[in-house]
Formats: structure tokens, C-alpha cells, sequence
């Protein structure tokens, strides 16, 4: 239904996307409930004071409810319900009422220690059926610094309704999100989406565009915007953008929330940029990460990208793909 070809994403990771077509698109169209924006709002508030409260036996739950942190399935209850001392200020959430599922992007606190997280949740007849977590705890490897819940301020334009004129259709906002992941994987400068002059990105809380002097060492490519960072070739080593699957789309706001894995084999140490450039990598060893990357799109072009993704075992699968068989 929806392409998965070469990739792209910033600065650190993303890789070959063979997403399955009949994932994608139980994702993308098949109405769930009747439940709308402000009921799948209610059902996300309650889970949050549930889990801050450590208390699962406030939601209501399907009795075959199916619950994931980082990837790894468990008993609703079990991992961050377990640790969390509670719940910043960050508040970004979208609605797909087509789909009945919510998704949110804050940050939560574990005995005083902040992790950023996103989380997507499906409603079926007035119950909770699905809940999907990931969270960027401390880093021990790649581009990126330590979360910093300071620099997760409000971005207005994540919020904005768009107007009737500047909206695109479901499939259209997904082929955009798609065809981003094409762009980073194997990322050798050819665009495969369209993005705003000053399209922003935001990854684990960190911004990795248009920073005029990058926090970090090695981070010139920071200081490009999104379109220009990827016309480089820098993301070369991006080596495969997987297991694509697009979880929430509201439309009226423009908003995207996709889930995918970002492999990296290690084998290339530099990386010649469409310059003639040579630069050194940031992967030395295999290496995946599993996201959660949400996408606003303004007039049919990427303005804004907000990402979280945590690191996983190499080549790690999906289990919200491989326990239903829908994968290639």
C-alpha cells in the first residue's frame, strides 16, 4: 500500500523499511470504535494518572489487553509502572478517530531520574486494548546527550488545527512520513519527501537542526536544516529503516506517529558526502534502535519532527508485527 524503499531520518539512524503492506494498512484505515478526539483524550488522561499512581486497576482494560515497553512484551503493571516517581509538564498528544487510538509524547520521572517517552494506546468498545511505550532512559552510545526534560518546551505549531486547504488525506500524510524513512535509509541525498525551509527536528529531546552551535562534538551536520542534512549523504549509514508501521494519524492537525527500527551493520567507518567530504561515523559495532518519530505536515511538507527511540539488541523484531505473521 505504501512504498519502502532506500531511507532517511537524522543524524543517528534508520534503516531498510520493508514494511508490510497489510500491517501498514491495519493501521492506517480500518475503523476501531466510535470513540472521538475528546473520548480518546479521556481514556489517555486516565492511563497517565493510572500510571503515576502505580495503579492499574484504575483503566479499563480488555481482558486480552496487549502492553509493550521498549519493545519487549509484558504484564501491564510491569516495567516504568514499577519505577516511575512521577510526570513532567511535556504535553504533546494527537487522536487518530478513525483507527481509535491516542498517542503522547512527555516526560516521566523514575526515582527522580527523567526519561523521555512516547506511548500509543488503541480503544475498542470503551476498553483499553493495546498499549505501546518507548522510552529514552540514560544513553550510552551514539550523537546524542543524557534527556534533558528542560529543552521539551511546547512547540504551538504540533498543536495547530490545519485549515481545510492545507490538509492532505490519511494515505497522502503517511506516504510523506514514508518517503522521510526512504530519504535516511541508506541515505545517499536523494529526497524521497517534501520538507518545509525551516523544517525543525527533535530528537530525545535534543534539537538536531539548526543548532548555529552544536552542544555536542563532531556536530556540524546540526547546523543544517532538515532537507539540507539529508542532500548531503551524511546518513549513509543508515542501514536499514524497518518494520515500518504508521500507528496514529490525525488529520485535521497533520500529525503522523509512526514506529519503525533504525539497523546499523557497523561496516562503514566513514561516510563520503555528496561534497566529496569525508566524515566518520557514529556506529562502530551492529546496532538498531526502535522509534517512535511523529511528523507534522503543513501544505504537503515535513515542518516539524519529534522522535524518541531507546537502543535495542541488533535486528530486534517487532512483536506488534511478527505475532499476527504480518511481516516479510
Amino acid at each position: 500500500m505504501y512504498r519502502s524503499s532506500p531511507a532517511l531520518s537524522f543524524v543517528f539512524a534508520i534503516a531498510l523499511g520493508l514494511m508490510a503492506p497489510a500491517a501498514m494498512a491495519a493501521d492506517a484505515v480500518k475503523p476501531m470504535s466510535n470513540c472521538d478526539r475528546e473520548c480518546l483524550y479521556g481514556f489517555l488522561d486516565k492511563y497517565l494518572d493510572a500510571l503515576v499512581k502505580k495503579d492499574v486497576s484504575r483503566l479499563p482494560l480488555a481482558q486480552s489487553v496487549r502492553f509493550s515497553e521498549n519493545n519487549v512484551m509484558m504484564d501491564l503493571g510491569d516495567g516504568l509502572w514499577n519505577t516511575i516517581s512521577g510526570k513532567g509538564d511535556y504535553d504533546l498528544r494527537m487522536a487518530d478517530t478513525k483507527a481509535g487510538s491516542v498517542g503522547w509524547f512527555g516526560v516521566v520521572y523514575e526515582h527522580g531520574n527523567p526519561a523521555i517517552i512516547a506511548l500509543r494506546i488503541k480503544v475498542q468498545q470503551g476498553l483499553i486494548t493495546e498499549v505501546e511505550t518507548i522510552l529514552n532512559r540514560q544513553n550510552g552510545d551514539g550523537p546524542f546527550p543524557n534527556p534533558q526534560p528542560q529543552l521539551m518546551t511546547r512547540l504551538p505549531i504540533m498543536d495547530r488545527i490545519e485549515p481545510e486547504k492545507t490538509r492532505r488525506s490519511r494515505e497522502r500524510l503517511i506516504s510523506l512520513a514514508d518517503g522521510y524513512f526512504d530519504t535516511l535509509q541508506q541515505n545517499d541525498g536523494t529526497l524521497f519527501t517534501e520538507f518545509a525551509p525551516d523544517c525543525n527536528r527533535r530528537e530525545n529531546g535534543f534539537q538536531t537542526t539548526n543548532q548555529p552551535k552544536p552542544p555536542v562534538p563532531d556536530g556540524d551536520m546540526m547546523k543544517l536544516g532538515c532537507e539540507a542534512q539529508f542532500k548531503t549523504g551524511n546518513f549513509r549509514y543508515d542501514d536499514r529503516l524497518r518494520e515500518r508501521r504508521y500507528v496514529v494519524v490525525d488529520e485535521e492537525r497533520g500529525l503522523v506517529m509512526a514506529s519503525a527500527f533504525i539497523d546499523h551493520s557497523g561496516k562503514l567507518q566513514e561516510v563520503v558526502l555528496t561534497d566529496g567530504t569525508v566524515v566518520k561515523t557514529h556506529y562502530h559495532s551492529p546496532h538498531s534502535y526502535v522509534l517512535f518519530e511523529l511528523f507534522k505536515i503543513v501544505d504537503g511538507k515535513i515542518q516539524q519532527i519529534e522522535a524518541v527511540f531507546p537502543t535495542v539488541p541488533y535486528n530486534m523484531p517487532s512483536p506488534w508485527i511478527h505475532a499476527h505473521g504480518n511481516h516479510r
